[in-house]
């Protein structure tokens, strides 16, 4: 049985929501890194498989990827299904609230 792709979330994030994740961001270690095979199936997995966990994961993009962070982000963020929160420097913040039992409560819009 293969599971459904997921597709970007309905909603956008506001700028005062992005700014408080990109603040608990600030003291995660990447959990994923993408190195000299780029964006693959494995990547796209194991993202969504920690987001799935921890809700906000870091994403390093090694300089052996073929990719830059900028071309990965959005498409990991697609293939993910989650919020694109930030890149700073080769590191790459997701956002997605966990379906059941979300544990970060953003800020209201």
């Amino acid at each position: 049985m293969t599971q459904p792709k997921r597709r970007k979330p309905d909603y956008e994030l506001s700028g005062k929501q992005r700014g408080a994740l990109r603040a608990l961001a600030h003291h995660l270690s990447p959990l994923i890194q993408i190195g000299k095979d780029g964006l693959t199936e494995g990547v796209v997995t194991a993202t969504e498989d920690a987001l799935g966990m921890h809700e906000l994961v870091k994403i390093r993009v090694l300089e052996s990827s073929p990719m830059s962070r900028s071309e990965v982000a959005g498409p990991l963020a697609v293939a993910a299904g989650a919020h694109l929160v930030g890149q700073v420097g080769r590191i790459v913040m997701l956002y997605r609230m966990h379906e059941e039992k979300p544990v970060i409560e953003l800020p209201k819009r």
